[in-house]
């Protein structure tokens, strides 16, 4: 297996380990949540749309160089140019989130970080639909489900 491949599936695998960034509202539902979640997402690409702008960095010249042999002979090589890297950025990107987190902070949503649960905390969680969203405490977490879904839990110290 080559190495990108390997650093690809290991980069996959720790990104369902870090924290989930969400919206939340103590006893809200989470379908809720996600339900306006997704309207204000909708709302901040309408009023701030993807601008998708292509763009080139400066090109660089790297000027020829002399080379003498032993017997005083020099002959200079030429410089050349290559071109500057191009690259695509979406300036409304920072203002779409902005936007977004206005829309989510109007319906009074705060947006938080939340690890995911241990293994054993998860294994003990049945997925609710009509789940609320718990007060949030230091051991709070977040299980996804395979359908995409989520719950948040705070374990009880014990």
């Amino acid at each position: 297996m080559k190495p990108g491949y390997v650093l690809s599936l290991i980069a996959l695998i720790l990104s369902g380990c870090g924290p989930l960034s969400i919206y939340y509202r103590e006893g809200v539902s989470v379908s809720r949540m996600q339900s306006e979640t997704t309207d204000c997402q909708v709302k901040a690409l309408r009023d701030a749309p993807v601008a998708t702008q292509v763009r080139q960095s400066p090109p660089i010249y790297f000027p020829g160089r002399t080379v003498c042999n032993s017997a005083g002979q020099c002959y200079t090589t030429p410089g050349w140019w290559e071109p500057g890297n191009v690259y695509t950025v979406d300036p409304n990107a920072g203002l779409r989130g902005r936007v977004e987190q206005q829309c989510m902070a109007d319906k009074g949503y705060a947006p938080v970080q939340l690890p995911t649960c241990s293994q054993n905390v998860a294994a003990q969680v049945q997925p609710v639909k009509s789940a609320k969203l718990p007060a949030l405490g230091p051991k709070s977490c977040v299980v996804k489900f395979e359908d995409g879904s989520i719950q948040v839990v705070t374990p009880v110290s014990g």
